[in-house]
């Protein structure tokens, strides 16, 4: 099978995070909502939520379609339970939402995203806890405005992650 061309990879990681981002918001808008006290001006929560989790599978969908990959429905079905597996206790760890989203759509993205032969999944793994580290860290010092970025993390790193594998495959291969 061809390598994925870079500009494929960034079209599929690009279009999925346009469809991540109303996602992610709507998720927040929804756990907001539940722990608001005045039910009057806050958003239904029942409904941001669930507008949130029927979104985020369409992410997977499009990461495993668009890239080619060779067990797209298998690789979907094991991103969403990934997705959960993950990002359910590290939110609870680490006290909010969008760490545990970005941790979950990350982890998720990993087996949706084709890996071709020179991707290794600890160094998305690795990309995906920097993302996750960062939009922790970053919740803690810049406060709610590193909601707005949230989205892009998980996907680019993943992305970035592939790039820097290609070049050790690339340098690896050079040297003999």
């Amino acid at each position: 099978m061809e390598p994925l061309p870079p500009k494929r990879k960034w079209q599929t990681i690009m279009l999925a995070t346009v469809v991540l981002a109303p996602a992610f918001w709507a998720l927040l808008a929804g756990i907001v909502a539940t722990a608001s006290d005045d039910a009057v001006d806050a958003p239904s929560a029942p409904a941001a939520l669930a507008l949130g989790l029927a979104i985020i599978p369409f992410v997977f969908i499009i990461l495993a379609f668009m890239s080619g990959h060779p067990r797209a429905p298998g690789a979907v079905l094991r991103a969403m339970g990934l997705s959960i597996l993950v990002g359910i206790p590290v939110s609870a760890v680490a006290g909010d939402a969008a760490t545990g989203i970005v941790a979950g759509v990350g982890a998720g993205g990993i087996v949706a995203l084709r890996p071709d032969t020179m991707h290794e999944t600890r160094t998305r793994a690795i990309g995906v806890f920097v993302a996750t580290a960062y939009t922790f860290v970053l919740l803690r010092t810049a406060g709610a405005v590193a909601l707005l970025p949230a989205p892009v993390f998980p996907l680019t790193a993943i992305g970035i992650a592939d790039h820097l594998s290609e070049r050790r495959y690339e340098r690896a291969s050079a040297d003999g």
